[in-house]
């Protein structure tokens, strides 16, 4: 009874969703490629299988580009003044995986298949292949025509945000508080680079690190400090749990004063976050639940449709 509750809330979402966006629909593809999304999903879960880190990187391409220019495959074209050249993307991943599945698409049928929608189901795609929840995404996304480096910064979270600072930034895409903490839990998997976190720590004299963020647990602390001692260029898994599983580690993470970035710790810091995050630390079903209701909200921030895109012949440049 209760599953059969939580799927009529789901659909009911989706309903208002594809409202506000009437030209996506689930299986937008049946008639004209019936094979896209399970092309996607093989390139995927082939990748994973070679590479335990690409689960990470494509959830975390799929936020980079919602964020700026809307759900748009904008952050794939390359060039010197496009959202890929920009620092703030640097470290992005992933990119490869898309290619693979947008010429394995391109096969059966030409000109047909947006790169967006492909990031969008790589990235749902990747949560499953780490063991997470199964989510229906419905697609139809165009691609976008823009991409302007200038336009990263203003948009993407910074690690060091303040709560206040995520919500705005989560505001400003439809997304809610619950939202912001929900799709937090992406960082249940992935590594991510010394310096993204190095504001928790200082240098002393003779270049050894110094933990100056009491949010954070001592022995972690301790932990992080030997293993980015070297370099800060080194990368270090964003869940020190269990980093290669999609689940609710990351909650309990967080109620172990065990978040990687600042912007996890303040999750559990503040009132307004810290009853979810305790509820998601103690229930993964319920975690999983709102993870799809979350990650389809996502999916569709500022999508592009009809005449707004296009359908790229190649995910890296526009036609």
């Amino acid at each position: 009874m209760a599953s059969t509750f939580v799927l009529l809330n789901i659909l009911v979402l989706l309903s208002s969703l594809l409202t506000c966006s009437a030209n996506l629909s689930f299986n937008f593809y049946a008639g004209s490629c019936p094979l896209a999304e399970v092309l996607v999903r093989n390139t995927v879960r082939s990748a994973s299988s070679s590479d335990p880190t690409i689960p990470g990187k494509l959830l975390r391409l799929l936020f980079h580009d919602c964020f700026v220019q809307g759900c748009d495959a904008s952050v794939l074209i390359q060039g010197n003044t496009t959202e890929r050249s920009d620092p703030g993307n640097a470290s992005l991943g992933g990119f490869s995986v898309i290619e693979r599945a947008k010429n394995a698409i391109e096969v059966f049928c030409p000109a047909t298949v947006s790169c967006a929608d492909i990031v969008a189901l790589a990235a749902r795609d990747a949560v499953e292949a780490a063991g997470g929840p199964v989510v229906e995404i419905p697609t139809g996304r165009r691609d976008g025509k823009v991409s302007v480096a200038d336009d990263v910064r203003p948009n993407i979270i910074d690690t060091d945000f303040s709560l206040d600072k995520m919500i705005d930034a989560f505001s400003s895409k439809g997304l809610s508080i619950q939202d912001l903490v929900v799709l937090s839990g992406a960082h249940t998997i992935g590594a991510s680079h010394c310096n993204a976190f190095n504001g928790r720590f200082k240098q002393d004299s003779k270049g050894n690190l110094e933990l100056i963020d009491a949010s954070l647990d001592n022995s972690y602390a301790e932990t992080l400090m030997k293993q980015c001692a070297s370099s800060s260029s080194l990368t270090v898994s964003n869940d020190p749990e269990t980093s290669s599983m999609f689940d609710n580690q990351y909650y309990r993470n967080l109620e172990a004063r065990k978040g990687l970035f600042q912007t996890d710790s303040a999750l559990m810091e503040d009132d307004r976050t810290r009853k979810l995050v305790e509820d998601l630390a103690s229930d993964e079903e319920s975690f999983s639940q709102r993870w799809r209701e979350s990650f389809v909200k996502l999916s569709m921030v500022g999508v592009k449709v009809g005449e707004d895109g296009e359908i790229r012949r190649s995910c890296s440049s526009v036609n």
